[in-house]
């Protein structure tokens, strides 16, 4: 959805309403940051190796 899309369906007063509360947020901690780092970097977790092929 395109942010002309999104102001078509909202009132200006949500969105001076919305940008109220988004400035009122806490800055979100270094911890929180990098968890969030390693979640949308890998999200499905560690990549798992290929079991080693034994030599016979």
């Amino acid at each position: 959805m395109t942010r002309e899309e999104r102001h078509a369906l909202l009132h200006p007063d949500d969105f001076a309403y919305l940008k109220k509360r988004v400035a009122e947020a806490p800055d979100p901690s270094d911890e929180l940051v990098e968890k969030l780092r390693r979640i949308f970097t890998r999200p499905a977790g560690e990549v798992r190796k290929p079991p080693a092929a034994d030599a016979a």
